[in-house]
């Protein structure tokens, strides 16, 4: 009985963890629509206004997301005058994404989407969100690697 309730447990992190992640990103993408922005759109926004210009390549991993993905939500953030893109100076394939000044008056508009994570996490113990985020990034690493490895089982 123990074993299977372990089992279940195992199973179901995924799904929370899942679960979490979509209804995070529901909030924040209904938060957004009247500045007609999406999620991925304001995280590459949050990185060029609080970083600074970033390859393309770069966000292409910090937000783990495909290439193609990248490449049609700076096509939409360019066209928008919100972002500029240059190419590389040692590799014109490679491109550099800036904020514009209309990007950066947005970015001023926007609302501090903190909010979000106290809601979901306010009142819970900070040990008991130490333990999950271990526990999640123990996993993702193992699955990462695995996939580094070229092994499936």
């Amino acid at each position: 009985m123990v074993e299977r309730r372990k089992s279940e447990d195992r199973d179901l992190i995924g799904a929370w963890a899942k679960r979490c992640y979509f209804a995070g990103r529901a909030v924040m993408d209904s938060v957004l629509r009247p500045y007609d922005l999406g999620s991925v759109q304001w995280y590459v926004l949050y990185q060029l206004a609080t970083v600074g210009p970033t390859m393309q390549r770069d966000l292409v991993r910090l937000l783990a997301i495909e290439r193609a993905t990248m490449t049609g939500i700076v096509a939409t953030l360019v066209r928008k005058g919100l972002v500029e893109q240059e190419a590389d100076r040692v590799d014109q394939r490679q491109k550099l994404l800036r904020i514009t000044a209309a990007g950066a008056t947005l970015w001023g508009e926007l609302p501090d989407l903190s909010f979000i994570r106290s809601v979901a996490f306010d009142g819970i113990d900070d040990a008991e969100i130490a333990v999950a985020v271990r526990v999640l990034q123990t996993a993702t690493e193992r699955l990462e690697n695995l996939l580094q490895k070229g092994t499936t089982a």
